[in-house]
């Protein structure tokens, strides 16, 4: 029973994460002089079409909604000449999906669902920076009439996502009843995935649990982090299981029972077990091994042959939205993983015989 590592209600962007953001003015309003006081989040959805209140409480509790320049909460009262900014993280522009011939690898396909293989590199849905070149992009040329969630106009099809270096499988949805049915059983915490990630470092133990909760960084709102007191954050809980030891890191398999953002990235980061080549989480440094040329140099030759983050979305499990049958999905470790793996095993394999 568990979450996706990143749902797509999440406003995160993988793309986004590196690059420093402002606000973006989406709509301003001027609150006329003989208005009565109001509930701001009842003012805006009499002001804006097709938004939902639910949506406009969220804005206006991550910040977004701004009377006079200060952030207010959904409860605030509007007053005569209160001037009602909301203000995103993205410019305000129309975002036209463009089809694009991208090859999918389509591991299973009926008239309700497709699940796809994801390739590392590939961002899932566009968004400021990323228009084109995305899955949905993918996804809208090759099949027709996706439907789409509330206020979620450019990732049609998609109840989750991975994150942009993250490479294995994802479900998507064909058919409004589908996608209804499978967001409830992400909710739900009712589909079962499993990633594999090469990590840093060795364990005493064959298996685990990390907890914490997840919450973007106090120091850097580009990452997430942990928060053992719960403060900050949601909770989070991540099991683990050693499958190979490579003396300086391990193959480890990882089974989520929530679904937060960079979840496996910030927890293995918490326990220093940060993903191997993972630039955000410092796990693109040599954390673990010798000081010799060699080894030095054996480490950079895996970190060009995979230039991402060790993390693959290996299995999917769940209950088929219409037919009620259970399925269950496997595809290996992408290429690069998998090499990466070879010469860590080659490398263990001869320090045995030195």
């Amino acid at each position: 029973m568990t979450n996706q590592e990143s749902a797509a209600i999440s406003p995160d962007n993988p793309q986004d994460e590196n690059e420093e953001q402002d606000l973006y003015e989406h709509h301003r309003f001027e609150v006329d002089k003989g208005q009565g006081l109001l509930r701001i989040d009842k003012y805006v959805h009499a002001k804006i079409e097709n938004i939902s209140r639910n949506k406009i409480q969220n804005t206006a509790k991550a910040g977004n909604i701004l009377v006079n320049g200060e952030a207010v909460k959904p409860n605030y009262k509007v007053k005569p000449g209160d001037q009602i900014s909301i203000v995103m993280a993205h410019p305000p522009r129309e975002i036209e999906l463009i089809p694009e011939a991208i090859p999918l690898d389509i591991v299973f396909e009926d008239e309700h669902l497709v699940i796809v293989n994801k390739q590392a590199g590939m961002v899932v849905h566009p968004a400021y920076g990323n228009y084109t070149g995305t899955l949905v992009n993918a996804l809208v040329y090759h099949f027709e009439n996706l439907p789409v969630q509330n206020d979620e106009e450019i990732r049609p099809g998609l109840v989750h996502r991975i994150d942009k270096d993250t490479s294995g499988l994802l479900v998507v949805a064909k058919t409004e009843l589908a996608q209804t049915r499978l967001a409830k059983l992400f909710y739900d915490r009712e589909i079962d995935r499993i990633y594999h990630a090469i990590v840093w470092g060795d364990f005493e133990e064959d298996e685990g649990t990390i907890t914490g909760h997840i919450g973007r960084s106090l120091k850097n709102r580009k990452v997430m982090d942990v928060f053992p007191d719960g403060v900050h954050g949601k909770p989070a809980i991540t099991h683990y299981k050693v499958l190979e030891r490579f003396r300086y890191v391990s193959l480890v398999e990882c089974r989520l029972e929530t679904g937060r953002t960079h979840q496996i990235r910030a927890h293995f980061k918490h326990i220093r077990r940060p993903l191997f080549n993972d630039t955000t989480y410092g796990g693109d440094q040599i954390l673990r091994g010798t000081t010799y040329t060699k080894y030095r140099q054996f480490v950079k030759n895996c970190f060009k042959l995979m230039p991402r983050h060790a993390l693959h979305a290996k299995t999917l499990g769940f209950t088929h939205p219409v037919s009620g049958q259970y399925m269950h999905f496997d595809t290996p470790l992408a290429e690069d993983m998998q090499q990466v793996l070879e010469k860590w095993r080659g490398y263990v394999a001869h320090r045995h015989t030195e």
